[in-house]
């Protein structure tokens, strides 16, 4: 039978584009299914920010009537003003959020994504990102024995074989790191903490989360000066900034989220989310009938085994400085008592994190924590 492929625009349409994947992971048990408004809100252009600088085509794949498979592709015109040596810049094209039953149908997916990137004047294209950045970067490629902490991707380990005997090569790797937080952090780091806790120039203090506005307003400063030279580094825009508050202030608590001072000025953040998908799961992707008082009475007094840390950040001017390790470890440590102690966590995830952050990487392995996921994110010229 032959697949064919249709691009996709109407609201019906994309409830079968976010309903695919209920069907196609139904027996894996490491698959978190997203709560299906919110899978639809993303890719959505009315109701997502990331549309106001970027634009996306979805596609479906079907056979015989029945849909085999999804992707998405898509352009940022932030990207494509980059620097091509951060990792995107003029002619940089994506695609993403694809799923597919076999490879026959991914071939022919990719194929409709490149077709239209070339359409729009791409010359690359990099894949899979669904679809900001800020999202689900990467592909898995390792831990798939493992759900997803919340806003990390799950993909079928033979995605990986189909994408490179695609022509894909590996442009960037991203890692997450998990550790036992139940156990005190070795010597050395205790020794650092303790150091710092006698600098009087130095504050670590929790968020307000009363100052919701104020408090984003400080991490963001923080944030775009920290990862301003990362690869793949495009700042959060005010439309997305709205979205971001929406999606994550219920889960955002104070003890959770800390701020670094040095002499009063705030120099570092390290925010740490409860991991919502332990929550979402059992939901299988809907809040009716009683799916919506579960998760409010987990919101009130959330009780996890994962924590997850999406972000950290040290201003540039104290990167290459003891004084940017000591602030890690010291916000670290914090976010480690208080997740064990109040919200009964026994594990942290940390990432993700580029395979070239060194500072991160050393600061993960120094308090002792192993990669246990690996996503690649794949580039390929469009000739």
């Amino acid at each position: 039978m032959t697949v064919s492929i249709r691009p996709i625009s109407s609201k019906s349409d994309r409830k079968i584009f976010v309903d695919f994947p209920f069907r196609l992971y139904a027996d894996d048990p490491h698959w978190v299914p997203p709560l299906r408004g919110e899978a639809l809100g993303l890719i959505t252009p009315e109701k997502n920010g990331w549309y106001s600088h970027a634009k996306a085509q979805l596609f479906l794949a079907e056979e015989n009537g029945k849909v085999v498979g999804r992707i998405s592709a898509h352009l940022d015109t932030l990207a494509l003003e980059m620097e091509p040596s951060k990792g995107f810049g003029p002619g940089v094209g994506f695609w993403g959020l694809m799923d597919a039953e076999n490879q026959d149908v991914f071939r022919a997916l990719l194929a409709a994504a490149e077709g239209w990137l070339r359409e729009q004047g791409m010359t690359r294209a990099i894949g899979p990102v669904s679809q900001s950045v800020w999202e689900e970067p990467g592909l898995l490629v390792q831990g798939f024995d493992q759900d997803p902490t919340i806003m990390m991707g799950h993909a079928r380990p033979e995605y990986q074989g189909w994408i490179e005997a695609a022509g894909y090569g590996v442009v960037k790797q991203l890692f997450t790191y998990e550790l036992d937080i139940t156990q005190e952090f070795p010597p050395i780091v205790q020794r650092i903490i303790k150091s710092g806790e006698k600098n009087e120039r130095i504050r670590v203090r929790e968020v307000n989360k009363a100052k919701f506005e104020e408090e984003a307003a400080i991490i963001l400063s923080i944030l775009n000066d920290a990862w301003s030279d990362n690869w793949g580094f495009i700042p959060l825009t005010p439309p997305e900034i709205k979205d971001v508050g929406v999606k994550l202030k219920p889960i955002v608590f104070n003890d959770l989220i800390r701020i670094a001072e040095l002499d009063g000025k705030p120099v570092a953040f390290m925010i740490t989310l409860p991991d919502l998908n332990e929550a979402i799961k059992p939901l299988k992707g809907s809040l009716l009938p009683f799916g919506w008082a579960k998760l409010l009475l987990w919101l009130r007094a959330p009780k996890v085994r994962t924590m997850r840390v999406p972000l950290m950040g040290v201003v540039k001017e104290l990167q290459a400085s003891r004084m940017a390790g000591q602030l890690a470890f010291m916000m670290i440590e914090y976010i480690r008592q208080a997740s064990v102690t109040k919200y009964g966590a026994s594990r942290g995830e940390i990432g993700w994190v580029l395979d070239d952050n060194q500072g991160m990487r050393s600061i993960a392995e120094t308090i002792k924590s192993d990669v246990n996921k690996i996503y690649n994110v794949y580039s390929r010229d469009l000739v």
